[in-house]
């Protein structure tokens, strides 16, 4: 099944992913977002740069047992991308919780990846302090996490990411092209899973929509983000009442085996589940293992 639910290819073309988008109105945006399937929610968060459609390879599959969910957050993907703009995580968590009570959806469980983990995090933050008798909001099931920067102290970003983070990030972002792009963005890929010159023009075709790369400067701070709260959203990790796992690709130079160490280090009972030869996007290099891996947590609750 494709992204509306039609018969179609595993591997979705971009052009086919975004026929079948929605739009959703939110504080004077216009945000894209898609959906499938039926049974429980389940709410899938996406990352940095790119945008819900990394999440096209294990789409059709999860639709069977779920209702699905996903957004391109503000600044991602064929949402909106104001400028100059304050993009902040708790905003893209608020666009989130309106997008599922838009739909009448108050519980669901979660998957989520890179900067979407952290996105999670602070939904999940949300929920622990919502815990008490008669207290209102999004209530979550479980949550999946992908490749991300769990712990700030574990993340190791790429020079470009550093870059465009530094006092000269907007300048860095001006010169960003898709020749860049291509040369930065295979080597976060593990080393036999790398994506094609065709899957990276589609990648490039994405982060690019309405010259999205002149924005990245903007949306980076979310690195800044996570130190400053790193107390909040470790700190709900750490003292999760709902069944976790991290599902991760050890070869990630960013956030792979090192992450997991760490996770294992922090987080009481932890479940982790490795996929030996996967970098940064398992969702796309091994979306078997994903589901795989995702099924399995999922029949344990």
């Amino acid at each position: 099944m494709g992204p509306n639910g039609r018969s179609g290819s595993i591997t979705e073309s971009l052009d086919t992913w975004r026929a079948a988008q929605r739009s959703f109105a939110h504080g004077g945006h216009t945000l894209a977002w898609w959906e499938a399937g039926e049974g429980e929610p389940l709410l899938l968060i996406h990352g940095f740069p790119t945008a819900s459609w990394d999440w096209s390879r294990i789409w059709p599959a999860l639709a069977k047992r779920f209702r699905l969910v996903a957004l391109d957050m503000l600044g991602f993907g064929f949402s909106d991308k104001p400028r100059p703009y304050a993009y902040s995580i708790a905003e893209q968590a608020d666009l989130h919780e309106a997008l599922l009570a838009k739909l009448g959806i108050d519980t669901c469980h979660l998957l989520a990846h890179d900067y979407g983990d952290t996105v999670a995090q602070e939904l999940l933050a949300r929920f622990e302090e919502r815990r008490a008798p008669g207290a209102r909001g999004l209530l979550l099931r479980s949550i999946c996490f992908l490749n991300g920067g769990l712990f700030p102290e574990s993340h190791h970003p790429r020079p470009v990411q550093v870059a465009l983070a530094g006092e000269d990030g907007e300048k860095v972002s001006a010169l960003l092209d898709e020749a860049a792009f291509t040369r930065g963005f295979g080597d976060v890929f593990g080393p036999t899973t790398k994506p094609s010159d065709a899957e990276l023009a589609e990648f490039w075709q994405l982060v690019s929509h309405a010259d999205g790369q002149r924005i990245w400067h903007l949306l980076i701070r979310y690195m800044e983000e996570r130190r400053t709260n790193r107390e909040r959203w470790v700190g709900a990790l750490v003292n999760a009442s709902i069944p976790l796992r991290l599902v991760n690709g050890p070869a990630d130079p960013v956030s792979g085996a090192h992450l997991a160490a760490r996770y294992r280090e922090l987080v009481p009972n932890p479940d982790v589940v490795l996929l030996p030869g996967i970098g940064h996007y398992p969702q796309t290099e091994d979306p078997e293992g994903v589901l795989r891996a995702f099924e399995a947590f999922q029949a344990r609750l």
